[in-house]
């Protein structure tokens, strides 16, 4: 193992020296197997390549003051994979095997989990995918689960920091009823030609409005949003939106702390009643938002060059839970041995 720079570490892929699999064949999962190769040998016709049958999760470990490795809520990781699997007629990874991989995962990788003092975390990137031959339109016989890690810094290379979003009504990053509410590949290439061009116009993600009328927020790009009004976090409620994980424990932190919490639809216009406001997610928990431009009515909403109080203590909170520096009343991390 090369020597890590922890402190400036990017979100992108670097290798670590081993990644677990298991195979479905059969109609019944195998053994979970160890490997150090980054490759995995397919079939010319595998669901995966011709009908896009494939699902990941992003989860991550992270190393306390105290030492010890905590993996946050991977039992809905579990769950969430298993939702997009039925969506897209995948073989579903049992909640035991998933759980019992990420903890082999981290255990083999433990040297690759950040120092406390760095604030970077190993994040924990399963998969599973179509690996038997189908030319005709329908699923798999044969699967494919993996899961590989490797030591991250912020999403956002800003961290902490409010960033800019900007609304296009010429992109949809789901279809009402689609794929929009599971985690599976297709969403995310479908945003990659309005993400790219909001990167290029300066913006740290695109914020999407409902497909059916453009007239409610949906979710940014790679990340749920929430906001503050008031003494209420409010987040959208749609079926296309991906559950976030971290967006759900944000809930229940904010009525924790006695918040109002709301899911439900928002229009755009209430963007201007909004004291604060924040992208959501495992890999950034909470981005939170300065600016929100609308690109087609060119009008901007505004809300501060610094966090917002009540994002700066839910995102404090939330840390401090999945470092071990805070009480765990919920029990959302599994320490691992």
């Amino acid at each position: 193992m090369e020597t890590i720079d922890w402190k400036n570490l990017g979100f992108g892929y670097s290798k670590a020296d081993f990644n677990i699999r298991c195979y479905y064949r059969n109609g019944q999962w195998g053994e979970l197997e160890v490997s150090d190769s980054e490759n995995v040998t397919l079939h010319i016709g595998a669901t995966v390549f011709h009908y896009g049958q494939e699902a990941f999760e992003g989860l991550k470990a992270f190393r306390g003051k105290d030492g010890k490795i905590r993996v946050f809520r991977m039992d809905e990781n579990a769950k969430r994979m298993q939702q997009s699997s039925r969506g897209i007629l995948m073989a579903e990874v049992p909640t035991e095997l998933f759980t019992g991989a990420v903890k082999k995962v981290v255990q083999l990788n433990k040297s690759y989990v950040p120092p406390f003092e760095s604030g970077a975390s190993l994040y924990i990137r399963p998969v599973l995918f179509g690996t038997g031959p189908q030319i005709g339109v329908k699923p798999a016989d044969e699967y494919l689960f993996t899961v590989m890690v490797m030591p991250v810094g912020p999403y956002f290379k800003e961290g902490f920091k409010p960033t800019d979003l900007v609304i296009y009504r010429e992109y949809d990053r789901a279809a009402p009823l689609g794929t929009g509410k599971i985690k599976v590949g297709g969403n995310y290439a479908a945003s990659m030609v309005a993400g790219e061009r909001a990167h290029h116009e300066g913006f740290s993600a695109v914020l999407y409005l409902d497909a059916r009328e453009k007239k409610y927020l949906d979710e940014c790009g790679p990340a749920n949003f929430f906001a503050i009004k008031g003494d209420t976090y409010v987040t959208p409620k749609s079926e296309s939106i991906l559950p976030s994980i971290t967006n759900m424990s944000l809930r229940q932190l904010a009525a924790d702390m006695g918040l109002k919490v709301e899911e439900r639809r928002i229009p755009v216009e209430e963007l201007a009643e909004f004291d604060e406001v924040g992208a959501c997610g495992t890999a950034a928990v909470i981005s939170p938002i300065k600016r929100i431009y609308d690109a087609d009515n060119h009008h901007e909403y505004f809300y501060g060059t610094e966090p917002g109080k009540i994002s700066s203590q839910l995102y404090e909170k939330l840390r401090g839970i999945q470092y071990g520096l805070e009480p765990d009343p919920h029990n959302w991390t599994t320490e691992i041995e």
